[in-house]
């Protein structure tokens, strides 16, 4: 009889599952919309909805019956997994069940499933590792108001800083005021930034102006230049510090990294001098998705060590 396995990616943005055989093919998936924050009362209407929509793709595409039981199942939230236990002991039948946060099944597929580290730039920034021991380190994630340092929302607050003080007149030109104005409509610096404390820019869709300040760096403003080479700077101290926490100096260590901050070639290229400055340290692509890394820690929670196959495209 063939056992099942599941993996879930639930974020702020989608959620994806992933179902896979007991020889690590993937023979379903499943996608709905995002299925974060559930405390509030709509907020649980929505997560069970995502949830369920979710499964029922994936077990529909796998050609399973929603009765299915699977031998193990791990599901990886931003936002943390305290408050979706119980929820999700109602959604899922399985022998097995782990639902942990979204940094470790990042890690876990960018690594597929080996040792190392992986640093997270998305609207924020967090750097996450695990030693061949199964230790475990973060770095980070301090949320946008105490850190976040390098990631998107952090990136354009910085240039928007850049903006102001051109305008006010304390700080050499910059085409990052400008360029601001024009994707935004504003008239002005001043009036963006009060326009950014309003819920029509939550900090998702702020972060989103991180790659006009990549443009902006591409055309050689020095404004923008700087602030991406710090942000990269940012970044490889998070990366630094776990490898420092987990690894002997020297040890050779995978360090991979994920998010739209570093879809900046400006960013990766110095984050890369940087991580490879460190001896042993090697800066590799992520592999997979975090999905597919949810799919892999439901394999290792059952004991079992498999090489993924059929693995589709997760979307950034």
């Amino acid at each position: 009889m063939t056992s099942y396995f599941l993996g879930v990616d639930g974020g702020q943005s989608s959620t994806t599952a992933l179902i896979g055989d007991q020889t690590g093919r993937v023979v379903g998936v499943g996608r709905a919309g995002p299925c974060n924050h559930v405390g509030a009362s709509e907020g649980k209407t929505k997560f069970v909805s995502a949830m369920n929509e979710c499964l029922q793709s994936a077990r529909g595409n796998a050609g399973l019956s929603p009765a299915t039981r699977f031998a193990s199942a791990c599901l990886g939230f931003s936002g943390g997994p305290a408050d979706k236990q119980a929820l999700l002991a109602e959604l899922i039948s399985s022998d097995r069940m782990l639902v942990t946060h979204d940094a470790l099944i990042a890690l876990a597929g960018a690594t597929a499933g080996q040792p190392g580290l992986v640093t997270i730039a998305g609207t924020g920034s967090i750097a996450f590792g695990r030693n061949a021991q199964g230790r475990t380190a973060r770095v980070g994630g301090w949320g946008y108001l105490f850190g976040d340092e390098g990631g998107g929302f952090d990136i354009v607050r910085q240039a928007l800083r850049a903006a102001l003080r051109m305008e006010e007149g304390w700080a050499p030109a910059t085409s990052l005021r400008a360029a601001l104005l024009d994707a935004t409509g504003a008239p002005d610096a001043n009036e963006l930034l009060h326009r950014f404390y309003t819920t029509e820019y939550p900090r998702a869709r702020i972060a989103g102006f991180a790659k006009l300040v990549d443009q902006v760096a591409e055309n050689g403003d020095a404004a923008a230049l700087e602030i991406l080479q710090q942000s990269a700077q940012h970044l490889a101290k998070l990366a630094v510090v776990v490898r420092s926490q987990l690894f002997e100096p020297g040890e050779e260590t995978c360090v991979s990294y994920l998010g739209g901050v570093f879809g900046s070639r400006t960013l990766l290229s110095r984050f890369r001098a940087l991580i490879e400055a460190e001896p042993g340290s090697q800066l590799a692509p992520p592999v997979y998705g975090p999905a597919a890394g949810a799919l892999l820690e439901a394999y290792r929670a059952a004991g079992i060590g498999c090489t993924l196959s059929d693995v589709p495209e997760e979307k950034p």
